[in-house]
């Protein structure tokens, strides 16, 4: 008993947890917090309100870390993949932090808030990791360094509608941002960002900001959506996974975002590993795909030719936007061609697939 509740504890609480639970949501574990897997409504109703309308989405489990001073664009360029030489100010980029060996530390998003002054937004589950990885690499820089994920609540409204209702709703004039660009009202930072596939913003600020916004949202009519959802509509577009798609084990250049990895800066770590690879074809390489049948592929399902195991499912569901039984997989390289047959072993079962691309729905941002 003593065990259980030591572990209870060790579970964290948004600052959103509270209205989840008078939501009825059915809660959850991820990445060390009580998250809200799906409402009363149900993930498919979720799912769709994101795709035609607009949903939002409780997001403060994820870390930030502001790294400011002389040195924070040299800092920033040593630990991440992307190139921010010639970034403006109000610019976002997505990539990884490597490992020397090329694997993946984690994949965030480096936000430009001002010349010396960037935010980068983690994964909640690799908070700790990532905090301690960036300290022991921060060694000879000229830069404050802070983990302010404690402070920030964060929200995600997401779908086509989202512009609209976050103007009108809670009253934040987003209109003029494009894709993958952030400005600040006040003390709250606005980003059209997201993780659907959708056009979308996510909104960091205070707890208590977090909970009034939350709260005018649901009280127009805006769908909560929770993890269930944000899984299936992240995976429909090939958005990758941490722990899944990328892992200290899976580079960038296995998992096919190479797009986002600069080699023609000077330096950042791993760097050489990671170009030996990109040189010289990775071993095995992440595919999308598509069963000819309605059986679910799950993580961790191994995927056959000839019924020999070539690899395994990273992430599989039946799409709720194609209605088609797909999934994501890392297998060996030689069986990556487009249109290549496959088996899933899914449980005592094989069933025939084909290899396609990793994105299985259009993605609708606005540029």
């Amino acid at each position: 008993m003593a065990i259980k509740q030591e572990l209870e504890k060790k579970v964290k609480h948004t600052c959103l947890h509270d209205k989840h639970v008078l939501l009825n949501a059915t809660m959850v574990e991820f990445g060390g917090f009580d998250m809200p897997l799906l409402y009363q409504s149900g993930i498919a109703k979720e799912h769709q309100a994101v795709r035609e309308h607009a949903g939002v989405f409780d997001v403060s489990h994820m870390g930030e870390v502001t790294v400011r001073g002389k040195d924070a664009e040299r800092y920033v360029q040593h630990i991440f993949t992307n190139d921010i030489a010639q970034a403006p100010v109000g610019k976002i980029y997505y990539g990884m932090m490597c490992y020397e060996n090329g694997g993946t530390v984690d994949d965030l998003l480096v936000y430009k808030m001002g010349e010396q002054d960037f935010f980068l937004v983690i994964n909640a589950a690799n908070i700790d990791k990532d905090w301690a990885w960036m300290q022991q690499h921060a060694e000879g820089f000229d830069i404050d360094l802070q983990n302010r994920s404690d402070y920030y609540g964060q929200l995600a409204v997401q779908g086509p509608e989202s512009e609209d209702i976050v103007e009108r709703v809670l009253g934040l004039a987003c209109s003029e941002l494009t894709f993958y660009t952030v400005k600040t009202i006040g003390d709250v930072i606005v980003s059209r960002t997201g993780y659907t596939g959708e056009d979308g913003f996510e909104i960091y600020a205070s707890h208590d900001y977090i909970r009034e916004c939350w709260d005018k949202l649901i009280a127009a009519g805006v769908q909560a959506c929770g993890l269930g959802c944000r899984d299936t509509l992240r995976f429909e577009v090939g958005l990758p996974l941490y722990g899944d798609e990328l892992s200290e084990d899976i580079t960038p250049v296995m998992a096919g975002l190479t797009m986002f990895v600069k080699f023609d800066k000077p330096e950042f770590i791993g760097r050489e590993a990671l170009l030996k690879q990109k040189q010289e074809g990775p071993v095995k390489k992440l595919v999308g795909i598509e069963l000819k049948d309605k059986a679910i592929p799950r993580h961790g399902y191994a995927v056959l030719k000839d019924g020999q195991p070539i690899g395994e499912v990273t992430t599989g569901y039946h799409a709720i936007s194609t209605d088609k039984s797909v999934c994501m997989a890392l297998i060996d390289t030689q069986y990556a061609a487009l249109g290549t047959e496959v088996e899933i072993q899914i449980r005592k079962k094989v069933f025939p697939g084909v290899v396609v691309k990793k994105q299985f729905y259009s993605k609708s941002y606005k540029k």
